[in-house]
């Protein structure tokens, strides 16, 4: 689905990629950065956010946590991270990039409270019930912290994606808020939900969803009870163009991913500021029948869009052409992606060894890929900065001799 979109706003970036694949520099199975398109995306996302007063905090587990990609967004001036999770957290500290927000989507596990009190020391910490905030507050009081608690709130009617449920309801936000306060080690900060904002497949647009009205009630009934300057976080799927609609709110965070790689769904469909700095590189194994097959390990595609006809360049040398086009099958989600399978009955004829591209809007966190930042595209001077594993840790390839 971003494969064309690759192709006509970032041709130099697919080259340069393919070139450094044939001359040994890039492994298969990797989701590679055009950190220079990164920059540039995320300097535009900063000045953008800065006219509205939003902090921002970016989220890095889309691109697998790569410090490459962390520096650059550091050089852009957004010095803060959302962590997804404590390996978001940790690669991100490692990276240079310190952590604006912890424990959203993913709660801190009841031993890890102290090592985040203590290591990491996050801006703000979201819970979703008492059980966790106790947690949070005793580790944070045992490192000699006061830590800012956000409290995830929900009401009947919001959305969650499936196993994202959870927090607390939203109709008792003034007496949470009071709960938190009473805690040695935290106090109340504000509120947060997942997600604020949605693409609808419909309509073809990014529409707020239920959750973000639910936040301005909250909000409302925060400062009847005489809370002012209550944070108010409102992350999910955050390009620049939806900045308006998130401050209009009252949201004082925003905490954009894949709008700093340009991989929003919007951004498959219409010509956002953003310009996509993600591809996916792997390389041709073997032929068998009319198939040919290449190496997988990082096939996966964030369903968003329903089914299409994924497509790859296919190629021995740069390129970004249509005849460079061959559709590919990829493993269902219920099977390993050991390969993918590529269509040979057309005019692209594989051969082993051959560099395949594909545009996915990635989760590279959750597969077993590289990540591999590359900087100088823009100045015609490609090179390859850093080689990672999904942890945001160095891989010594191609000896693997670490």
């Amino acid at each position: 689905m971003f494969l064309d979109v690759l192709r006509r706003r970032n041709p130099r970036f697919v080259e340069a990629a393919i070139r450094l694949h044939r001359e040994g520099k890039i492994p298969a199975n990797s989701y590679v950065l055009d950190l220079d398109a990164v920059e540039e995306n995320s300097r535009l996302f900063k000045a953008e956010a800065a006219r509205r007063g939003l902090k921002v905090f970016a989220m890095t587990k889309q691109v697998g946590r790569n410090g490459g990609f962390c520096r650059a967004v550091l050089r852009a001036g957004i010095d803060r991270a959302v962590a997804v999770d404590m390996a978001c957290a940790v690669a991100c500290s490692r990276a240079g990039l310190k952590t604006g927000h912890l424990g959203h989507l993913v709660q801190v596990p009841r031993f890890e409270a102290n090592p985040a009190a203590t290591r990491i020391g996050p801006d703000f910490w979201t819970v979703f019930g008492d059980a966790k905030a106790s947690e949070a507050a005793r580790a944070s009081a045992a490192a000699g912290r006061d830590q800012a608690l956000l409290a995830r709130i929900q009401t009947d009617g919001d959305i969650f994606f499936r196993g994202h449920e959870g927090g607390y309801p939203a109709n008792e936000i003034v007496s949470v808020a009071d709960r938190i306060d009473g805690l040695a080690g935290a106090h109340f900060a504000g509120i947060t939900t997942f997600p604020a904002l949605l693409f609808d497949e419909r309509t073809r647009k990014v529409s707020p969803t239920p959750n973000l009205a639910t936040l301005e009630r909250a909000a409302g009934a925060l400062a009847k009870a005489g809370r002012q300057e209550v944070e108010i976080n409102a992350p999910g799927t955050t390009s620049s163009i939806v900045l308006d609609a998130l401050a209009d709110a009252g949201a004082t965070q925003c905490e954009p991913g894949n709008g700093l790689h340009g991989t929003t769904p919007l951004h498959a469909l219409e010509d956002l500021p953003e310009r996509p700095a993600v591809l996916y590189l792997t390389e041709v194994s073997h032929l068998h029948g009319d198939r040919a097959y290449c190496f997988g390990g990082g096939l996966y595609i964030d369903p968003v869009f329903p089914d299409y006809d994924v497509k790859a360049i296919v190629s021995d040398e740069p390129a970004t052409a249509p005849t460079a086009l061959a559709s590919v099958e990829i493993p269902s989600p219920s099977s390993i992606d050991y390969y993918g399978m590529i269509d040979c009955a057309g005019k692209v004829k594989p051969k082993t060894g051959d560099s395949v591209v594909f545009g996915f809007r990635g989760q590279a966190f959750v597969t077993r890929a590289f990540t591999v930042g590359v900087s100088g595209v823009s100045r015609g001077n490609p090179e390859v900065e850093t080689i990672e594993n999904c942890f945001g840790q160095s891989e010594c390839w191609p000896d693997f001799g670490c």
